[in-house]
């Protein structure tokens, strides 16, 4: 192992290369200020590029009635009513300028025959108000993003894991962490700190993040740092994850192969969500349909392998091959199956944290000062359900919000902060874990950790299953004090996966006692012991590893804005 250690110093360092994290890198560079980006993996295969859908934006192309303030009135309905009225205003009222943004930067959305940009339907939407780029809206945007930021030079470090933010006194002053290749230590001296790490989806057996993806890197990072977060237990299932192969549980088969006319079959062969929304069968919201497949799996009506069946074969073959490219290719890659033919295993897969740090709506600071949080590593925006479309410009607005509070935040500094001690301790964690060589294996804690959450806090979750889940994990974390890790020839990536585990473990404690402390059954949060929404319960649930839940009342709907609030009809469209 190389023993160099690298000391950076910069105004403002970006932790995360996916689409928030550039979106603040751009707006630091483009004020002069110094900036540097750091990832775990490479920027132009961050998880932003697997957003399929749309970026919303109430332009009123496609319908000229529509306004900001619908959009935050539609996001607002969609939520529960837990997400905070002021950040949702603040997105929606600055999402046009978000889509400028990306105009400015070469980004070439699908345009209407009058030339202007195009805009669909997109989940529960009082009008058409999803800007998109084919089937690849998030490959878009992330690359004009990763090319604005080398046209600014800004310097993008794609292989560095941060261990820990350093903190003195309640303000950070950096990050500490080792590069995944040679092992190296790195040292990053700086006056703000942005995070945006992406969720903690990753925590689940079947998930539509990446190996290395959304491990809890946010919840960790930011709650060992003083900040807290706010409801982790908002987790959005998506109903079609595959289940092989083994390596890639929860890969996402498009929401286009619903919209395209699949069906969903258990097996006895039933298409069985005539149960439960015979209206609108599979073309039902994520969350109704996400349970109904969890029902049958449940009562013993899944496949073997612990799902259902998806069947396109009795489309024409010409229509699944140019509707649905991706989808063929995907399942003929992963399971060399031809989807023409033959159905598939499918079953509800962990796919966005709606919840994450506890930020402040007018900068995404949070109670670490210097310390911000952005996109799906922030809360604020979604509440209990996500509106669809709506994750994209979260984080072109949250990250150009942050990056200018950053610059603010820097430039009225006297002096930097340094702290030896916080260095230190750092530097030991690091050395602790390089020499354990305990008999528990890493990635055998991950894996009993996914799916202990995969039982006891999935789709439906009860009292029983939420606290056998907490005795659950006391026993695991009890497990870590013999961890082994193993550094080998392919490089540092055993040291890595303990730093997940350990934001695992966290971020699965946060869940779980935010679960159970929610009686009440509201948006993606289903407890089949209190099936209905609690009035007491419209709040927001806030955690730290040292006092553990608090309520946090809603602030209160703006007059104007409720008076816009309604049911939205999902006639005529696929509802993401």
């Amino acid at each position: 192992m190389s023993s160099l250690e690298h000391q950076l110093s910069t105004s403002v360092l970006v932790v995360g290369t996916g689409g928030s994290g550039l979106r603040a890198a751009i707006e630091v560079a483009e004020a002069g200020v110094a900036v540097v980006a750091v990832g775990k993996r490479a920027a132009d295969d961050a998880h932003t590029v697997m957003a399929a859908g749309g970026i919303n934006a109430a332009l009123a192309t496609a319908n000229p009635a529509d306004t900001w303030e619908q959009h935050a009135a539609d996001t607002l309905q969609e939520s529960g009513l837990l997400a905070d009225p002021r950040t949702v205003l603040l997105v929606t009222r600055n999402a046009a300028q978000g889509i400028n943004d990306l105009l400015r930067f070469g980004m070439s959305f699908d345009r209407r025959e009058d030339g202007r940009i195009a805009q669909r339907y997109f989940g529960a939407h009082s009008h058409p108000r999803t800007a998109f780029v084919g089937d690849h809206t998030g490959l878009e945007v992330q690359r004009v993003l990763r090319a604005r930021a080398s046209q600014l030079a800004v310097p993008v470090l794609s292989s560095l894991y941060v261990t820990r933010l350093l903190v003195d006194d309640g303000t950070v002053f950096g990050a500490y962490g080792f590069d995944l290749d040679d092992g190296s230590r790195y040292l990053v001296h700086a006056d703000a700190v942005i995070l945006a790490t992406g969720g903690h989806t990753r925590i689940w057996r079947h998930t539509s993040s990446r190996r290395d993806e959304n491990t809890g890197d946010s919840l960790r990072l930011a709650a060992e740092a003083g900040a807290r977060l706010r409801d982790p237990e908002l987790v959005q299932f998506h109903p079609l994850g595959l289940i092989k192969p083994e390596n890639a549980p929860g890969t996402i088969v498009g929401e286009v192969a619903r919209g395209a006319g699949g069906v969903l079959l258990n097996n006895l062969g039933e298409r069985f969500m005539a149960r439960y929304d015979p209206e609108r069968m599979e073309l039902s919201g994520r969350d109704r349909v996400a349970l109904a497949s969890y029902t049958e799996i449940k009562q013993g009506r899944g496949s073997q392998s612990g799902g259902v069946w998806f069947d396109l074969s009795h489309l024409p073959s010409e229509t699944v091959l140019t509707r649905l490219p991706r989808v063929h290719r995907t399942l003929l890659d992963l399971q060399m199956l031809d989807v023409t033919r033959d159905p598939f295993e499918v079953a509800p897969a962990a796919h966005y944290s709606m919840g994450g740090v506890r930020v402040r709506p007018e900068d995404q600071g949070t109670d670490v000062v210097g310390l911000f949080a952005i996109g799906e590593a922030a809360s604020g925006l979604h509440g209990a359900n996500r509106l669809g479309g709506n994750s994209l410009i979260e984080l072109l607005v949250s990250g150009r919000l942050a990056g200018r509070a950053a610059v603010e935040y820097s430039s009225r500094l006297t002096g930097q902060r340094r702290s030896l001690g916080a260095i230190r301790a750092a530097e030991a964690e690091v050395n602790r874990l390089l020499t354990a060589d305990g008999d528990q294996n890493v990635r055998a804690l991950q894996r009993s950790v996914r799916h202990l959450m995969t039982e006891h806090a999935g789709v439906v979750r009860d009292e029983s299953g939420l606290t056998a889940g907490l005795t659950g994990l006391d026993e695991i974390e009890a497990r870590l004090a013999d961890l082994g890790v193993h550094i080998d020839i392919s490089g540092f990536q055993d040291l890595a996966h303990a730093f997940n585990l350990k934001a695992t473990v966290l971020a699965a404690r946060a869940t779980l006692e935010c679960a159970l402390e929610r009686r009440e059954t509201r948006g993606s949060h289903q407890r089949s012991d209190y099936p209905d929404p609690d009035p007491d319960l419209r709040v927001n649930l806030v955690w730290s590893p040292n006092t553990g839940v608090r309520r946090e009342p809603v602030p209160p709907i703006p007059t104007d804005i409720a008076e816009l609030m309604h049911d939205v009809s999902a006639d005529g469209k696929l509802l993401e």
